[in-house]
């Protein structure tokens, strides 16, 4: 299989029709002139290279950490059993794991803002590339937008109270007052803290990684000291098909250590660091969800989690006999929900400015604040979204989250072909953390990309829901259709002084240094 996607990436798998893509960069300098008249660009130098290991790997790994460990454990333990649970999450984080080690490679051997987009340009050209990038702003977006009302959800937990009033219902989930002011008040600190600097939004992180840490450690020692291993069986539930139904989650779980390469401008280390580091963070992610769903089965027996709403929290009330224990647990619990908020605003706006490096979007989203410099026009359309978000209610924002994940498959697919194609143009390209056995590895993680996109199709247990899911995706695929026919005009008809600063502006590892 790795030979024939090794063949394939040759001239026939991209035929010349997508080389009008290479059209969609005229816009940058066409419209980069008049945008620039209006924003002026700023004097920065450019990215701050401040992050170091810990710093990277609580961003990687907060990513990965959001509210689901707290939620769903139950759900795990009960359809796939205590063992159950943990070979899901162990198969899933290997599938996750082969497609990182291609991320891995390719992040270490661009280490630009943009990641993906980078990566993709360079291996398979500007239309693929746009194709990949703009479903992956896709996602991120999403998922900022959901975090807005996944928070106030979270706090209620902690105070009822929090309910105002009713403003309206849509597709029968009310929209409260309250929860959208908690939701947007929330969302403006977020982008707040993002537009300070990338050192400021990791201290948020690494703040809230520690109490992700100590609810972990209350939530262990108090399962091996007050649980039983009795409580955990069945090993593996009936019927043991469960696992499968387990194992489907866990790449969306997993989403998120591509926050990393997205930072790499960002990141001081050296470049066979970043690839290492961002393998680090997803076995921890992995470690961590599965360390909580057996410390739960130690804790509940199978009529508790029955009965409970929220495993972790009453997992930790029972074993230590005390209602603040569980009230902690469901704090860790907001607390990765800002993990995961926080990464992906950085990585959405970093996104946002590699398409509008090169010419994608308008050019204003490339602009540097001149103190803080963060790309910060983007920070801040993140963060009006997600202040708008909870006005849509909880069952927009599910189905956007869904077909967001579809959009990160999309993404997890071409970086592979991106990293075989690379191997066969640029083989003797620096690569400080190089993959043995490309082949093999580039080649199973398409396969399994593949296998995790057919999981959103008709006829998969997951299949995303029609009409309003796909409506999604088809929306996001035209707008992004006409900003590429827009581009494509405009190059047509541009100068030549313009399609020579096109050409300056292209993604590669000299660019910006």
């Amino acid at each position: 299989m790795s030979s024939i996607f090794h063949r394939g990436l040759s001239d026939q798998l991209i035929p010349d029709g997508f080389d009008l893509f290479d059209y969609a960069y005229a816009l940058s300098r066409w419209s980069s002139s008049a945008m620039q008249e209006a924003f002026p660009p700023e004097s920065s130098p450019g990215f701050a290279r401040i992050l170091k290991s810990r710093e990277v790997i609580v961003l990687g790994f907060g990513a990965m950490i959001g509210w689901s460990w707290v939620l769903m454990t139950g759900y795990w333990v009960t359809n796939a059993g205590s063992l159950g649970t943990l070979i899901a999450f162990a198969s899933g984080g290997l599938a996750i794991a082969l497609i990182g080690l291609t991320y891995s490679e390719l992040a270490s051997a661009m280490p630009l803002a943009g990641g993906e987009h980078v990566y993709t340009h360079r291996g398979l050209g500007a239309g693929w590339s746009f194709v990949c990038t703009w479903a992956l702003l896709m996602a991120y977006l999403n998922v900022c937008l959901f975090e807005a009302v996944a928070l106030p959800t979270a706090v209620e937990y902690l105070a009822p109270q929090i309910r105002i009033g009713v403003l309206w219902e849509l597709f029968g989930a009310p929209v409260d007052l309250g929860f959208v002011l908690i939701g947007s008040v929330a969302a403006l600190l977020v982008t707040w803290v993002n537009v300070l600097g990338i050192k400021t939004a990791a201290r948020l992180q690494t703040a809230a990684i520690a109490l992700i840490l100590l609810c972990g450690i209350v939530l262990v020692t108090g399962a091996v000291s007050f649980g039983s291993l009795e409580n955990a069986r069945p090993w593996i539930a009936e019927p043991a098909t469960g696992i499968l139904t387990v194992l489907i989650m866990v790449p969306a779980l997993l989403v998120g250590f591509d926050v990393i390469p997205q930072s790499a401008e960002e990141i001081d280390l050296p470049p066979a660091r970043i690839g290492t580091l961002l393998l680090v963070s997803v076995f921890l992610a992995v470690a961590w969800y599965g360390l909580m769903g057996f410390s739960v089965a130690m804790a509940l027996d199978a009529p508790a989690l029955a009965v409970g709403s929220m495993a972790t929290g009453d997992a930790a009330t029972r074993t230590w006999g005390h209602p603040a224990a569980g009230a902690l647990l469901v704090l860790g619990g907001i607390a990765g929900i800002l993990t995961s908020w926080n990464a992906f605003v950085i990585g959405g706006s970093r996104v946002l400015f590699a398409l509008a490096e090169s010419g994608f979007v308008p050019a204003v989203f490339a602009r540097l604040h001149p103190r803080y410099r963060t790309p910060w026009v983007g920070i801040a359309a993140i963060g009006l979204s997600s202040c708008l978000a909870p006005l849509l209610g909880r069952t927009v924002l599910v189905w956007m989250i869904n077909a967001g994940s579809f959009a990160t498959m999309i993404a997890y697919l071409f970086v592979p072909l991106a990293f075989l194609a690379l191997r066969r143009k640029e083989p003797h390209m620096p690569r400080p953390f190089r993959i043995r056995r490309p082949r093999l590895v580039g080649g199973s993680a398409i396969v399994l990309a593949v296998a995790l996109l057919s999981a959103f199709l008709p006829g998969s247990p997951s299949a995303l829901v029609w009409p309003y899911e796909w409506a999604m995706i088809l929306l996001w695929a035209v707008l992004g259709l006409v900003l590429f026919i827009r581009y494509r005009w405009i190059l047509r008809y541009g100068s030549r002084h313009r399609r020579s600063a096109l050409e300056a502006a292209r993604p590669t590892t000299e660019h910006r240094h």
